[in-house]
């Protein structure tokens, strides 16, 4: 991989690099993976695309996104003509997601944290995705039934709420964790994922979810298309 920038922070480092077998840039926060898309800002992560196919089948025009990275979802949301908004605790993610990544100038930013947004705004979303991570882990705070009920009361009636959860293994208990606290706010919760399968994406779903099926990829990256129609296929709802 080729360094193209870097940035450190009380946030962490962030580095940018540019693979060097295709024209694809990957955002990397330390060790950990955030990012990684293609000239376009098309995603090659499965669990954005699949992300971004249970918000169409949503049917959200309104979708509000908490942690930025390379800003991908954004990207393809905006894309898609859907209206979005990104929070992030870290400026420097919304700059590099512009100039390396595509994020459209249509697509509003907030640098703050996502518990004290939902806290402070009026305004009403009609999907809430709660992607945010500190290394390798969702921020203990944005996983607590207080920063759930916040998020229901920022939901328009019909409204969703989508969480990335990332899965060492079939022992790792965080997406069990988040949806146990999910079912104390909403009637329905259910969770997308595909066991078996080490260090993999898990969705935890709640809200509007009852007809939600497992999604398709819906925008084509020019590369790893065929890898991410296949670790869709292997989703199912739980």
């Amino acid at each position: 991989m080729i360094e193209l920038a870097g940035h450190r922070s009380e946030h962490g480092a962030v580095t940018i690099f540019k693979s060097a077998s295709r024209s694809s840039h990957i955002y990397m926060n330390g060790d950990a993976f955030q990012s990684e898309a293609d000239s376009r800002g098309i995603s090659l992560a499965s669990y954005i695309h699949a992300l971004y196919g249970l918000i169409h089948q949503q049917r959200s025009r309104s979708v509000l996104v908490i942690g930025c990275a390379g800003g991908t979802l954004a990207t393809m949301l905006a894309l898609g003509g859907f209206e979005t908004t990104i929070i992030d605790v870290n400026p420097v993610s919304f700059e590099f997601a512009r100039i390396y990544f595509c994020l459209p100038q249509s697509v509003e930013c907030h640098v703050a944290d996502g518990f004290d947004y939902l806290a402070g705004t009026d305004r009403r979303f009609d999907s809430i995705v709660l992607d945010a991570y500190d290394g390798s882990v969702v921020p203990a705070r944005l996983t607590t039934t207080a920063f759930l009920l916040l998020v229901r009361s920022q939901l328009n009636s019909g409204g969703c709420f989508f969480a990335n959860i990332h899965m060492r293994d079939d022992w790792d208990r965080a997406q069990d964790a988040l949806a146990a606290n999910a079912k104390q706010v909403w009637p329905q919760v259910r969770v997308l994922d595909s066991p078996g399968v080490a260090n993999r994406n898990a969705i935890v779903a709640a809200g509007s979810v009852g007809s939600l099926v497992v999604p398709r990829l819906l925008l084509q990256p020019a590369y790893e298309s065929g890898t991410i129609e296949g670790e869709l296929a292997a989703l199912e709802f739980f």
